[in-house]
């Protein structure tokens, strides 16, 4: 399936809910299966309480009593705080790029949230918040989003002078959105001015607020990870701000592998220190980790 494809046909929600039915398959095939994904529109009835929304068809089918869910009785609220800067498109060449896996992993887990009766909001931003929506979990709600995903897949353009100030949006982001819930960071951590300490005081403060906070990590393990280019001089190209770099890869890529492995390593490091989950997310790789860090948290804040 050619999923640059379906997303110009606007098909982000067909694409969700392919990877979503094959998570599911495959949950129940594996050790997971404990997790609750065949009654997600439901709850069990605990005596005492109205029976005017118990599911008799259900209980004809089950021999069990549950009660059917509504929005306001949403277990749930997830943000999902999306980096759409210039960098994320890289590599521009390729079928996928980081921005595009990092929309269809916020997609596939809006099917799954939903599908839990669970509310979620996105917050998207570049060197300010671009879009920021509440937490709903309805079918409209859902639609309004994937249209917004879609119209910033195409929004590549250097922006000289400019840069991503993760640090600042997730301070902002603490303090817009609801005391206790779970909040899902996509970003690259390429071009940040601000220093680790900025970045630690904005996820402390996440915490503080009482949030579950999972930092997904989005890159090429091609390039970024492994620095595979071929052996000729190349003209690397800074995609925040536009600046060259002239280079030969057998001179450069053991300096660049050092410090990108450093940096990762200290970036772990800091976030264990604070109980957050860091998750490398190569765009090579499927989404079902996604999912999975989802219901993980999930079955943890319930």
């Amino acid at each position: 399936m050619d999923r640059t494809k379906l997303v110009e046909f606007g098909n982000l929600e067909l694409l969700a809910r392919q990877v979503v039915e094959g998570f599911i398959t495959g949950m129940h095939k594996s050790p997971f299966h404990g997790f609750s994904v065949e009654f997600a529109e439901h709850r069990i009835y605990n005596p005492g309480e109205s029976t005017r929304h118990i599911d008799w068809k259900l209980y004809g089918r089950s021999d069990r009593l549950y009660t059917k869910k509504y929005e306001e009785e949403t277990n749930l609220r997830c943000q999902m705080v999306i980096d759409c800067s210039p960098s994320m498109f890289f590599p521009s060449d390729q079928k996928e790029h980081k921005l595009m896996h990092a929309v269809y992993a916020a997609a596939s887990l809006m099917e799954l949230l939903q599908r839990q009766r669970d509310a979620y909001g996105v917050t998207l931003f570049h060197e300010e918040i671009l879009l920021q929506t509440a937490s709903h979990s309805s079918p409209a709600h859902q639609r309004f989003v994937y249209a917004e995903l879609e119209k910033y897949l195409s929004k590549y353009q250097v922006s000289k002078g400019s840069d991503t100030y993760l640090a600042k949006v997730l301070n902002e982001v603490a303090e817009i959105i609801p005391r206790r819930g779970l909040v899902m960071v996509f970003t690259d951590f390429w071009s940040s001015k601000e220093d680790q300490e900025a970045l630690v005081n904005a996820l402390n403060h996440l915490k503080h607020q009482r949030h579950e906070v999972v930092l997904f990590h989005l890159f090429s393990k091609k390039f970024e990870e492994n620095f595979e280019l071929e052996q000729r001089p190349y003209v690397l190209v800074d995609m925040e701000t536009g600046e060259e770099l002239r280079i030969l890869p057998n001179e450069f890529k053991k300096f660049y592998r050092e410090a990108y492995q450093k940096g990762m390593k200290e970036l772990t490091m800091k976030c264990g220190d604070l109980a957050i989950d860091f998750v490398p997310l190569a765009i090579e790789d499927g989404y079902h980790e996604v999912l999975l860090r989802y219901l993980l948290k999930r079955q943890a804040l319930l």
